[in-house]
Parts: C-alpha cells; structure tokens; sequence
C-alpha cells in the first residue's frame, strides 16, 4: 500500500465538504406553513415526499384535457435580491415567469415545483424564497407541490443562489388560444407592467451597476425610490386576469412579453398570413426604461429587442369585445388598452411591429 505524505487530515464528512444537512431540514421546516398556503384541494400528501401528487381525477370534468408545462428561472435578477439581502420577492418573479407562460394557451395553472440551488443553506433564506414563491402561487391559483433545495459549495460562493420552477396547466382542447383563432380587425390589448420584470437584467446589471458604478441603495428622483428597490420589484403574474378574460370575452390569444421584448413574443402568436401593429404613442414607458437607455445610450431598438417597455402581458380581442376586455381588467386592477391591431400581412416581412413615437 503507498504511504501516506504530508500531514494528518481530521475526518472527513458531508458537513466538512460544505454540504449542511441539518440546515436544509431546518429550511424544509420552515417553508412548510408557506407552502401550505399555496394547497388546492386536489393536492394530496404535505411537504418532505419524493414527489408532489395531484389527484388528475379533477380533469374528468374537461371532454378532452390538454396539459400544458413550461419551465423557466428569473436569470441574473437573483443577483440584485443577492446584494441586497431581500430574498422574498424573487419567487414571484418566478411563478411569473412559468405561470404566465402557461396561461398564454388559455390553460389553468394548476401546480408547480421549484429547484433552489445555494453555495451555503442558510434556512431563514431559503425560507424566504420559498415564501414569495408561495406567495405567486397563490396570486396565480395554483399549488406549490414540492420542490428541490441544493447545496454546492466550492461551486457557488457562500451566498450565491439560483432558483428555477417548472409548472403544469389544463386547458380544454376546444377552448385552446393561438395563432389559428386571430383575425384581421382584432384589437391588441396591452397590460402594464409592473416594471423591468424579470428580462435583460445582464444588461440593465452592465449599464447601470458596471458602466455607471450607481448603488442600489441610492435614491433617485425619477424612480421615486431607491434604485435597489426599482430593480427588485416583483413581475406583475397575469394568470388569473388572463382566465377572467377566457371567462367574459372571446380572447383569441395572449403573449407573454417576456425576453425579446414586445414585437418578438407578439409575433410568436400572429399567423402567417397576418401582422400586428403596436403604436408606440398609446402608452409612456416607465422612467426606469429611459433610465437605462440614456445611462448606457442603448439605441431604443436593442432596448425593444432586450426589455418589456411597459408592457407585461398582451391579449388579441374581437373589436366588439374591447370594452368588456377592458372593463375586465379596470375591475381586477389591471392598466390596460388598445395598443393596435391585427392587419393583414401585405409586404410585412415580420410578424409584429412597433410604430410611432412613446407618449410623453
């Protein structure tokens, strides 16, 4: 057998690596009266199982149930929440970012797992993650069924952290939003955002922390608040407005502005035969927007193809059906209006385009 060199090593174990297993059960005992909260009644079992069951005998009631799933995370935003020490506001950003994807299609969120990946457990932390992704579930109506909390020392530093969250939705296949129900002559509805969301902060990050060197905890007079406070506010969740909308209008489809900006994801939903039009002067973009385009003199086009402009959500109506969309959404809370229309393709080379001048 070779010998051993060089001097003793004590035993080594999972804690000595880095990894805390104590820690992690303590945060799973914390997170349990949040994620409680989030329950529907066809969740079965609680918190700490290999898997989150959901009794599918609810779907009987659908004569031909589509699921829907999507996948997402709330990129480099984490890293804002990670300077600040504010960690239960980003898991709305993240129920944001699946669940407004899913309900796109016309479906109901129906449930949604996470995956938190720490340098160091720290409980109370990941007890607060897990509480603002609760707090979005619940906002989006559906249940937080379980999760994955992960520790990677020598991987992440001690209070670096990532989140991601997958999530499934129904929605009746007669009923299914999309490209094919869109007609020339239907209005584009546009909902407000609630601010920068959770899209191109790598460059918002570049041009107002590294360029500028501004500090988050800075107030600035165009925001009204500080800068920290302006970047971490949470994304606007759409769900339950979108579902009010299947309920009282015939909604032809819905986008979900989120990375590529407003004519991107807009074309995503228009077909080939038809084009969008957005007319930029129907609304005036949040001072925050004119904050990074000037700061970093982004040209408006990169900042159109990076960021939402204001705009969170966009729903395409029947023209008759305006007034009640927009009554709809006045009456939950929700900015909203006419932003364009649904035009014929002609010589249009692309699916969506913006036009004209932001409001003043």
């Amino acid at each position: 057998m070779p010998e051993t060199t060089g001097a003793s090593h004590a035993a080594a174990s999972y804690k000595t690596a880095g990894v805390d297993i104590e820690a992690g059960d303590r945060a799973v005992e914390l997170m349990k009266e949040w994620v409680k909260k989030t329950q529907r009644p066809e969740v079965l079992g609680g918190l700490g199982g290999f898997a989150g069951l959901f009794d599918a005998s609810a779907l009987k009631r659908y004569e031909r149930p589509l699921l829907a799933s999507a996948t997402d995370g709330v990129g480099t935003k984490v890293d804002i929440a990670r300077q600040l020490g504010v960690y239960d506001t980003i898991g709305h950003d993240l129920v944001a970012m699946v669940m407004d994807d899913i309900v796109v299609c016309g479906a109901e969120p129906l449930f949604m797992t996470d995956y938190i990946c720490v340098g160091k457990v720290h409980p109370e932390r990941v007890a607060a993650i897990v509480k603002g992704i609760a707090e979005g579930c619940v906002l989006a109506g559906c249940a937080l069924v379980g999760g994955e909390t992960a520790e990677h020392p020598g991987l992440l530093g001690e209070d670096d952290f990532d989140v991601a969250g997958a999530g499934t939705g129904v929605v009746e296949a007669d009923r299914l939003l999309g490209p094919d129900r869109i007609r020339e002559g239907d209005a584009v509805v546009a909902m407000a955002a609630s601010g920068l969301h959770s899209n191109g902060y790598s460059l918002v990050r570049h041009v107002l922390l590294n360029q500028a060197g501004m500090d988050l905890g800075t107030h600035v007079d165009e925001l009204g608040r500080t800068l920290g406070e302006e970047l971490l506010e949470p994304t606007k969740i759409y769900s339950l407005d979108c579902l009010a909308l299947t309920r009282t209008t015939d909604v032809h489809a819905f986008s979900h502005v989120t990375g590529g900006g407003l004519a991107a994801n807009l074309a995503r939903v228009i077909p080939d035969t038809l084009h969008a039009v957005v007319d930029r002067s129907t609304w005036t973009p949040a001072p925050v927007f004119d904050l990074v385009g000037r700061t970093g003199s982004v040209e408006r086009l990169e900042l159109e193809k990076t960021l939402n402009m204001g705009v969170g959500m966009i729903a395409i109506v029947p023209e008759e059906s305006v007034d009640v969309a927009l009554a709809t959404l006045a009456d939950r809370g929700v900015d909203a209006w006419v932003a364009g229309e649904i035009t014929g393709r002609g010589e249009h080379t692309t699916g969506a385009a913006l036009v004209g001048d932001y409001a003043n």
